[in-house]
């Protein structure tokens, strides 16, 4: 919900408040579900029934303005109820993981970052900041997005909400037509050790232990058109040299050379006061991973790591969703605003496999969402959608060779700036 989370010219944007502001975003969904929690059967997930309520997230924000041009932005995230483990690598033991903190829950420092502002082309950030690869990292506030969940098509693959620590530099060029605003990032890069089957490199962002490894960092660009009112629409390059200097134990990977990393993304959006449509592509290539394949099966079974392999040398995914505001299009006076969705996605973290492994059909899913979101305040939402995903398959419609997964959501969510000085 901070500046960071938005373009280059809104992260500029200070105006709004003077000196401090505090604000928070949160969100609670129960769905109801029809499969198993096992999908790796012989024919998918079992038919079952099962409900779950949760609090995905809660999440503090606060700027501080020291002066108008230096600026302190700040987010605290407890995620899903506050839970989870600390892990130290204890050297002195063989390099032995060890469970340091068993703390129930997760409580996040997403971003802690300075800001100095100097001309509308080029402004510096230091700190611990979103990257903005991809629509959903970009823009990751619940309002920013028709359902419940947070797009799957990029959630799959990706980290989210994925923050590192280092350094960016931003600013904006041109004006009415030719509106273009960039951000350009060096950060600690993911992690090896965290690559799996599942979630093909989202599992390898940084964060177990105390410190981070930056021994290869990544480099980050993204560059948005604004030229067009009520469009938004931009492209983001992630690309680390070699992912396995960034491991718990490089020397894991000694034999094997370099793992680099590289991903692409483009995303849309256009709103005006009838229609909000988003639209959004990733594809990713990880260089050598027959080296993470040998050697993430064998990691320590008390290591924070999943273990599950292969990991791909290419993963794909891409989405589209559109919704409609009921009350502007039919002219209804004092109509509440309530916007009907639908969306598609497709995603698979195991689009090519480096051979000698083979690829797991059940990764691969097409899914199909629709539903209701009634904005009951501009800054609050009340969402009740329908999901369909369908197993093993890449038609857009159709049936996959595995059983389907159907659930129905309701939830609420609301984003706020409450106390502005």
């Amino acid at each position: 919900m901070s500046t960071v989370t938005l373009t280059a010219q809104e992260i500029a944007d200070t105006t709004g408040y003077s000196k401090f502001r505090l604000g928070s975003y949160g969100e609670m969904v129960a769905s109801f579900k029809d499969f198993g929690i096992n999908r790796f059967q012989k024919d998918g997930a079992s038919r079952d029934h099962r409900n779950t309520i949760a609090i995905p997230r809660f999440v503090l924000a606060m700027d501080y303005k020291f002066t108008p041009k230096w600026i302190l932005g700040t987010e605290i995230e407890f995620e899903s109820g506050g839970t989870g483990t600390a892990y130290e690598l204890e050297n002195k033991e063989n390099g032995e993981y060890e469970t340091e903190v068993e703390k129930g829950g997760e409580v996040a420092l997403e971003q802690f970052h300075l800001t100095r502002l100097i001309i509308k082309e080029f402004n510096i950030r230091v700190g611990h900041m979103v990257l903005p690869v991809g629509m959903v990292n970009a823009h990751h506030e619940p309002i920013n997005f028709f359902g419940n969940e947070r797009p799957e098509s990029e959630t799959s693959i990706l980290p989210s909400t994925w923050h590192e620590t280092g350094i960016s530099f931003f600013g904006t060029f041109g004006k009415g037509r030719g509106l273009t605003t960039y951000q350009a990032m060096i950060v600690a890069g993911l992690n090896a050790n965290g690559f799996d089957r599942d979630e093909w490199v989202a599992g390898g962002k940084q964060g177990f232990f105390e410190t981070d490894n930056f021994t290869s960092p990544a480099y980050v660009g993204r560059v948005d058109y604004l030229g067009i009112n009520g469009l938004r629409t931009g492209v983001s390059l992630y690309y680390c040299r070699n992912t396995v200097s960034n491991a718990d134990k490089p020397q894991t990977y000694a034999a094997y050379g370099r793992v680099p990393l590289t991903i692409f993304t483009w995303d849309a959006q256009y709103r005006n006061r009838y229609v909000t449509a988003r639209a959004n592509l990733i594809y990713g290539h990880l260089g050598n991973s027959k080296a993470v394949n040998e050697r993430n099966g064998m990691l320590q079974g008390s290591s924070p790591y999943s273990r599950l392999t292969p990991v791909a040398k290419n993963a794909l995914s891409y989405g589209a969703e559109v919704g409609f505001n009921i009350g502007n299009i039919f002219k209804i006076k004092n109509c509440p605003t309530i916007y009907p969705y639908a969306r598609y996605e497709y995603y698979n973290p195991q689009k090519s496999i480096q051979k000698p492994y083979n690829p797991d059909n059940r990764l691969e899913v097409s899914q199909w969402s629709a539903g209701v979101n009634w904005f009951a305040l501009p800054n609050l939402v009340v969402k009740a959608d329908y999901r369909t995903r369908q197993i093993g398959t890449s038609k857009v419609f159709g049936k996959g060779q595995y059983n389907s997964e159907n659930e129905f959501s309701i939830g609420i969510a609301y984003i706020g700036w409450f106390i502005r000085k």
